[in-house]
């Protein structure tokens, strides 16, 4: 009998295989790109929802590209599944020297390591990090360029941050976004679209910051606003069509009451105290 992990590593062998399927035979590492970040923000849905069962599931989806990654690159005779298994067992251990030490690591020596506090962690982590890594020209270097744009703009911030250039508060973050936003206001007066289009990248750089500053993940802050909106936008359309109403035919004051009167019924102390459209 297969235990679960190696009848997955069979089953993607079989597809991969000559008499296998001939989509998966065709996939390669690039094809596969699109369908791994997918599969990401659906177990990152699934999360949000606080649903074990969607979760179990996602993450056997996400699995499963890790699988086929591997299959892939063990056909071309770059490393497998194992080698997959012991390179992150390997570095999680001795990034994690304060759990197992004493444990003995390269060159022979061993290493007894206090770490009490979250920040004493993440400080070791990312140093162990740089010291893994050929020495880098920047600061900056490491961010993955495929990252969505909030989730990039907070890792580049990150990286600066850790050599001292950033905010030393959320009060000069604040302040700097109401500047971003004035000059926004005079590039759309000037008529000047790529002006105003570099002035609004920097009104969402500085939320981000802000974001951070606050302690706020800001990928997942706007998911969130996001799917408030569509909850919320779904109630008003529900709303008017059981009133026998099309939205496109109201005018603005009775979709504005509509939106309040869904804001109210979510959360009625939010809606006391911000009455403004897709607030």
């Amino acid at each position: 009998m297969l235990w679960p992990l190696d009848r997955l590593r069979a089953v993607v062998r079989t597809l991969r295989s000559e008499g296998g399927c001939p989509w998966d035979r065709a996939q390669t590492h690039r094809t596969l790109r699109e369908g791994l970040i997918e599969e990401c923000y659906e177990l990152i849905e699934a999360i949000d929802s606080d649903d074990p069962e969607a979760i179990r599931e996602e993450l056997g989806d996400v699995l499963l590209q890790v699988f086929m990654h591997a299959r892939i690159a063990e056909e071309a005779g770059n490393f497998d599944i194992v080698g997959v298994a012991n390179s992150i067992a390997y570095k999680l251990i001795s990034r994690h020297p304060h759990v197992f030490a004493p444990y003995p690591q390269r060159g022979g020596d061993e290493r007894s390591v206090r770490l009490d506090t979250v920040a004493d962690v993440l400080d070791h982590w990312q140093r162990a990090k740089a010291g893994e890594k050929p020495e880098r020209e920047s600061a900056l270097d490491g961010v993955p360029a495929g990252l969505p744009a909030l989730m990039r703009a907070e890792e580049v911030q990150k990286k600066a941050a850790r050599v001292g250039f950033d905010w030393p508060d959320a009060a000069g973050v604040i302040d700097k976004v109401k500047e971003e936003i004035d000059e926004i206001s005079r590039e759309l007066a000037s008529g000047d679209r790529a002006r105003v289009e570099d002035e609004v990248g920097d009104l969402l750089f500085s939320a981000v910051n802000l974001a951070r500053a606050a302690g706020v993940e800001a990928e997942s802050a706007l998911r969130h606003a996001a799917a408030k909106f569509e909850r919320r936008f779904r109630a008003m359309e529900k709303a008017f069509k059981a009133q026998g109403l099309r939205m496109a035919d109201c005018g603005i004051e009775q979709l504005e009451d509509a939106w309040r009167e869904a804001k109210r019924a979510e959360d009625p102390a939010a809606a006391s105290s911000r009455t403004s459209t897709q607030s």
